[in-house]
């Protein structure tokens, strides 16, 4: 394994640790704050709108650098 894999599996890992830890995080300050099931909505909407994009990210660069 070179350093570029290693680089991308951690990337990979890391993000996924720490998207999993904002949901925790983002579904017990709902909870402490009796939010209710459309507050909670929100909030899960916003934290996944921005992993949305970031997945979106990856997919453009990986059809972007396959038609070169």
């Amino acid at each position: 394994m070179n350093a570029e894999q290693f680089e991308t599996w951690a990337l990979r890992i890391g993000l996924t640790l720490l998207i999993g830890f904002m949901a925790f995080i983002i579904y017990d300050l709902g909870r402490r704050s009796n939010s209710g099931k459309f507050g909670m909505f929100v909030l899960f909407i916003g934290l996944f709108v921005g992993v949305a994009g970031f997945l979106i990210k990856i997919v453009l660069e990986l059809m972007l650098n396959e038609s070169i």
